[in-house]
């Protein structure tokens, strides 16, 4: 890629558990191409597995319904935008206190903990509901 371009790409896939793999792949096979390390690579998955698995159990309840993830890459600064897009229930996962992970793990209340960990893991994450779609966009710089 050149310095300023842009390298957009996006897979829509039913919002089930079982998923998570293909769109985990689908991301991974992008992030090698463009030589992403290990490290980042994890994170990457860790977030996917979350979110896209937040999907699956709550969006569409009790019925199910698509989920599109959106995989961009920037190369000044290198940047990476994930996006999931679904037209699932209105939720903003960000809205929820981040859990008190001082506290010992029987006195935490349960949930939380992997919005937290997505939080911590990327640069930014932001959410917006626009045109009946709920948007999670997470940014990784690389």
């Amino acid at each position: 890629m050149k310095e300023g371009e842009v390298d957009l790409k996006s897979i829509t896939e039913e919002a089930k558990i079982e998923n998570i793999a293909v769109i985990t792949d689908f991301v991974n096979s992008i992030l090698e191409a463009n030589g992403c390390s290990a490290k980042v690579q994890m994170e990457i998955d860790i977030a996917i597995d979350e979110i896209f698995g937040n999907i699956a159990y709550y969006a569409y309840t009790p019925k199910t319904g698509e989920a599109t993830v959106q995989v961009e890459i920037k190369n000044f600064p290198e940047r990476l935008e994930l996006t999931f897009i679904d037209k699932g229930i209105p939720y903003n996962p960000l809205e929820n206190k981040d859990p008190d992970v001082t506290l010992d793990i029987e006195k935490r209340k349960i949930g939380g903990l992997g919005i937290f960990l997505v939080k911590e893991m990327m640069d930014e994450v932001s959410y917006e509901y626009a045109d009946g779609k709920n948007i999670l966009k997470l940014k990784k710089n690389l």
